[in-house]
Parts: C-alpha cells; structure tokens; sequence
C-alpha cells in the first residue's frame, strides 16, 4: 500500500493526504469530544492531562527522532551506494582505454549492457521494493568474461587491467548491498510504533480543556500537523527507491557513463 502511494502520488499529494487527513480528524474529534462533554473546557484535568500528554509526548518525540534520522542515514548511505557502484563501472571503462581497441570495445559493451539492464529493467522492479538479482547477474557475468579473456602485454596495460578488476569486484559488492537496500523497510514495531503514539497523543490534546473553542483548536491542529508531517517524513524516507525523493539512476548516466546513452555512440559500443 505505501509502495504504491508512493508511486503514484507526488509528495505534495501525500503531504495533503497525511498532514491534512490528521489535522481535519483531530479537529473534527476534538469538536465532537467538546460538544459531548462541554465541561472539558473548564480545565478541570489540565493538570493531570498536561503531565500525561508532556511524558508521552517526550517519549513517542524521541521515538519519531529515532526513526526519521534512522530513515534519513540509510537514504544517504544507498545514495552512497549507488554512487560507488557507478563510479566503479565508469572507472573500467576508463582503465580499458589502455587495452587493444577490440579488447576495449568487448569490455565497454559489456558495461553499456550493465548499466542498462539497471537503469531499464531492474530500477523499476526497486521501486516496486523487488530485489530481482537474476536481471543484471548475467550482466555483471558478461563484464567478467569480457576481462578474463584478455591477457595484458606492456607493463601499463597490467597496470590498468589490475585497476580494472580490483574495480569489478567492488561493483559486484556494491550491486549487492544496492539490491539488499532495496528490499528493506521499517521494521514492523517502529512502524506500529510511529503509528500508535500518534494515536495515543492526538487524542490526549482533546483533553486539555480551554475556554476558547479557537485556541483548543489551534493547540489540537498544531499538535496535529507536527505529528502529521513526521509521519510524512517517516513514509517518504522508508523506501529509498520509491517517490519522488527516491534515489535516482542518474549517476549510472553520467561521466564516462553517458557515452552509452547516446545512440550514435552505443550502437559503435556495442559492435
């Protein structure tokens, strides 16, 4: 359900969605709650709610930090990710220029066809939350035969061949952690968590009693949108390749990268 809304909404949308949808329903129960129960505004329990509300409100506060700097680290750590493994294929294919010109063709259409089965094929099945690692695993075989059948002559191409699989091997290890990423999400007690304490705090506030109706409101719908726009943090950030503050592909189609999305260019790759 989230995976979906996230493809399919934009931020805003969902800002709208979660932020407004939990701001109107604290209103509309905090209006309910006073008509039911008019003596509420006298404030006779302000005191004992306004304890209650402080201790769970600095908890669930700790909580919802815990959570959002914990989403945010693992977004930029895959952003990290990705960027390591396309700046190792970029780097082959810079150290193949030292190679025979058909030994360095044989190996920049291997890496044209890897990072396209990843940008085309295997990016949308991330943002699915799908770690597919069959998609690009020929691929990445392909770039292997393509180094293990050449043999360096002169003292530089051994040099830049040994650069050049040192290379491979860490996209190998960075496709792996990428494809691991992909897959994970909150675990089920954060979420219950993140969750739950909203529904515990929002309806503390309709017990703190004020005589006037606009400032209960306005301290409820405060209240409200706070815990509405983390909870928006919270499903934005918790699946790194959905949405639209997603990780993007771009890295794997720029530098030396970019040689392989140009038509012209791929087709004299590849032959």
């Amino acid at each position: 359900m989230v995976l979906w809304l996230l493809n399919h909404l934009g931020t805003l949308t969902l800002a709208v969605l979660i932020v407004g949808g939990t701001v109107l329903a604290a209103l509309a129960g905090s209006v309910l709650l006073r008509r039911r129960h008019p003596r509420l505004a006298d404030g006779e329990h302000n005191d004992m709610v306004g304890v209650v509300l402080g201790m769970f409100g600095a908890i669930y506060g700790i909580i919802l930090a815990f959570v959002i700097v914990t989403l945010w680290t693992q977004m930029e750590n895959t952003q990290n990710v990705v960027a390591a493994e396309a700046t190792g294929v970029a780097l082959i294919v810079r150290d193949a220029r030292a190679f025979p010109p058909a030994e360095q063709a044989r190996v920049n259409a291997a890496a044209s066809g890897y990072v396209h089965a990843v940008v085309e094929v295997q990016w949308p099945l991330m943002r699915e939350g799908a770690a597919d690692y069959s998609v690009t695993g020929a691929k990445l075989e392909s770039l292997y035969d393509a180094l293990q059948a050449y043999e360096p002559v002169t003292e530089s191409q051994k040099v830049f061949y040994g650069q050049a699989v040192a290379k491979l091997d860490d996209v190998a290890g960075e496709r792996r952690a990428r494809l691991t990423m992909a897959g994970q999400q909150l675990p089920p007690l954060l979420q219950v968590l993140a969750v739950g304490g909203a529904l515990v705090i929002i309806p503390l506030t309709f017990l703190y009693g004020m005589r006037s109706r606009r400032m209960q409101l306005l301290f409820v719908g405060a209240v409200a949108a706070l815990i509405g726009f983390s909870l928006l943090l919270v499903v934005v950030l918790d699946r790194p390749f959905a949405g639209e503050l997603s990780v993007s592909p771009a890295p794997y189609q720029e530098g030396a990268l970019a040689q392989f999305w140009e038509p012209a260019q791929e087709v004299s790759a590849v032959r």
